[in-house]
């Protein structure tokens, strides 16, 4: 493929400047510190924590309060809220903004899981655009009630949406222009609806779409686009067909960290670094220990099962691999395993504690 001309660029949402337009997505289960280290460090020029709800927030949740740190090596960051109620996201806001260094506050109302969407948040916001217009302004509210307090600048807020409720609602547009009427700056369509969950396929003309309205009604606004980017070059169609300033891989980057470096690469050169079989249990085994540092050992053990499961996927003899990694209980048991299989795995190979290497 040939170099991609200016698709790949840097993307600035109100004072928030960043390098690029390749972002790691919220992912629910995934999306923390152990996994955003590992993305910033192959590319990654913005990453979003899990979501985090602000009930649990203002009820003081530890677990919550961890799922917001910046992860280390992590170059900008936003934290990612939900809930159906404005005041209460005022104040979870400004908790965020008391406890943790966050870049940029993230608004969802994609999230199609039932759980949050009986609530009135998550994807029940896109087809309630009024709620969410409230909700986005009271969020900028706290951030200027913030920064005149500590003579601090003012952190965007944005807001991720889906295409509609159904394929008979379809509200992408109001919510958008609800988003951006109060103040948002930017908007990622995920141009599914929330009876698709993450069924069928997305429908990329919608964010094309909502490009050409922004730029007509919002012109300083960003509009990001997210849904079926599983390669380099479905970024590069996404950016080059519906003109959105970035794109956010989420289950794409699951196990393969490695396509932001090879999308970062394919813009800018018009090829891609092959992945060795060796790389990916490296880049595995510092994931692990990431996130043994932040969890312990074995409730670490426990999580990377499946992402260790993940980062096995094409590999040579992975089926085999992975039905011992599926029972895997320690850091010793995984290690042995590994080495069975041929893989050398260093003593401490993501650095200093803590540290990721690849940054």
């Amino acid at each position: 493929m040939d170099k991609t001309e200016n698709l790949f660029h840097p993307v600035q949402i109100g004072n928030l400047f960043l390098s690029g337009n390749i972002f790691l997505a919220p992912v629910a289960g995934y999306s923390d510190t152990a996994f955003r280290s590992i993305c910033s460090g192959f590319g990654a020029a913005f990453s979003y924590t899990e979501m985090v709800s602000a009930e649990a927030l203002i009820r003081d949740s530890a677990k919550t309060e961890r799922l917001m740190r910046r992860a280390p090596g992590e170059k900008k960051y936003a934290v990612q809220l939900f809930g159906p109620d404005p005041e209460h996201m005022k104040e979870a806001v400004k908790i965020v903004l008391q406890k943790t260094d966050a870049d940029c506050i993230d608004i969802n109302a994609g999230c199609p899981v039932p759980k949050i969407v009986k609530t009135g948040a998550g994807s029940a916001l896109t087809r309630n655009p009024e709620k969410l217009f409230q909700i986005v302004k009271a969020s900028l509210s706290a951030v200027k009630e913030f920064s005149a307090e500590y003579n601090r600048a003012e952190i965007p807020v944005t807001v991720k949406i889906r295409s509609g409720w159904d394929e008979k609602n379809i509200t992408w547009k109001e919510a958008a222009e609800a988003a951006l009427e109060a103040g948002a700056g930017a908007v990622t369509l995920h141009p599914r609806t929330r009876k698709q969950g993450y069924e069928g396929k997305a429908d990329w003309e919608l964010i094309k779409q909502l490009v050409v309205f922004a730029r007509k009604k919002f012109p300083a606004a960003g509009i990001f686009g997210s849904g079926d980017l599983f390669s380099p070059e479905d970024a590069a169609e996404m950016l080059k067909t519906t003109g959105c300033a970035a794109v956010m891989f989420a289950r794409g980057a699951l196990g393969n960290p490695f396509i932001f470096r090879q999308t970062l690469s394919l813009l800018t050169t018009g090829q891609e670094e092959p992945v060795s079989d060796s790389e990916k249990i490296k880049t595995s085994w510092q994931e692990f220990l990431l996130l043994k540092n932040d969890l312990g050992e074995k409730s670490a053990a426990l999580e990377m099962r499946k992402r260790f499961c993940a980062y096995t996927k094409g590999i040579k003899n992975g089926a085999k691999l992975r039905n011992h990694l599926v029972l895997g209980k320690s850091g010793a048991e995984f290690r042995s395993i590994f080495e069975n299989a041929g893989f050398n795995i260093p003593d401490n190979s993501n650095g200093p504690e803590g540290q990721n290497s690849l940054t």
